[in-house]
């Protein structure tokens, strides 16, 4: 793989970005992407639940608004995703993102480290010193502490299956 000269610009140079528990799974066709565990080239939902406080609560009820947020991914954020791990690099998952996408993710450093950075900011995901090694779960499908979400929705077709090789 060519070595990608300018990581050390980013602020996540040598860290492992690695997702946080949340509710996630997999959907639509097959898309461009590498050879690894955990990796399936599909986008990716993310599900969270909507806390609402007391006045809002009864607005929400009377207006029958959802009790969910969903936050689909686009096919380079859905990998960035699944490659988010906590086993992988920030230089690897830039090669990883790089190899795939080509020019059309070029700067590849930047969009990443934008990509991460958005991600961090609505509390999906932190950049850990060392990796993850099963400190949390990070699986789809599973609903974390503190949130409350009813079973996906078929009619949406998301897959929470594990793919071969992963753990979590």
């Amino acid at each position: 793989m060519n070595e990608i000269v300018d990581t050390s610009k980013s602020s996540y140079s040598e860290k492992y970005p690695c997702r946080l528990p949340v509710w996630w799974g997999r959907y639509g066709e097959i898309g461009p992407h590498p050879e690894g565990v955990g990796i399936s080239g599909r986008k990716i939902v993310i599900r969270i639940e909507k806390k609402f406080k007391r006045i809002e609560s009864i607005f929400a009820k009377i207006l029958r608004a959802p009790k969910e947020l969903r936050r689909p991914l686009d096919k380079m954020n859905s990998l960035l995703w699944e490659l988010s791990d906590g086993t992988r690099t920030f230089q690897e998952i830039c090669q990883q993102l790089d190899s795939t996408y080509h020019e059309e993710i070029a700067p590849v450093v930047n969009r990443t480290t934008l990509g991460i950075a958005s991600l961090i900011a609505n509390n999906l995901m932190l950049v850990l010193d060392e990796p993850l090694e099963g400190k949390w779960n990070i699986g789809p499908g599973i609903t974390p502490a503190g949130q409350n979400l009813d079973d996906a929705d078929e009619r949406l077709n998301i897959d929470i299956s594990l793919l071969e090789g992963e753990e979590y």
